[in-house]
């Protein structure tokens, strides 16, 4: 089995800054991908920004600019580093993962139990 395990979120003011961290342990031969998705109350659930393990990383719009998506493939661990944050950035965010497993070999996506950010205005 694999899991997500993440930390980091909490309660800031607008225009301030936060760290989310995912670490990935288990059964893991290669991580193919690590990524932040985020659901705000009443929303469906979107990407924020992925990393793949070559180092591309690929953001929603809103937030280009202002997080910063960055691994560390031999720790299997996943930061998003968040700034400028605004109100409409509050939600539970989620990491996630696409790995490949030991011994089968077969793909397989994980999800973290997310944690809260939460952005007073």
């Amino acid at each position: 089995q694999v899991q997500l395990v993440e930390s980091g979120g909490g309660l800031v003011q607008a225009g301030g800054s936060l760290r989310l961290s995912c670490v990935a342990s288990g059964s893991i031969f290669s991580i193919n991908t690590m990524g932040w998705y985020r659901q705000a109350p009443g929303k469906q659930r979107e990407l924020v920004a992925v990393i793949t393990s070559g180092g591309n990383t690929n953001y929603t719009d809103s937030v280009k600019g202002r997080f910063t998506i960055s691994g560390a493939n031999a720790k299997n661990t996943v930061y998003l580093e968040m700034n400028s944050l605004r109100p409409e950035d509050t939600a539970v965010y989620y990491c996630n993962a696409n790995v490949q497993l030991r011994l089968s070999y077969r793909y397989l996506e994980v999800w973290g139990q997310g944690t809260l950010v939460t952005v007073s205005s």
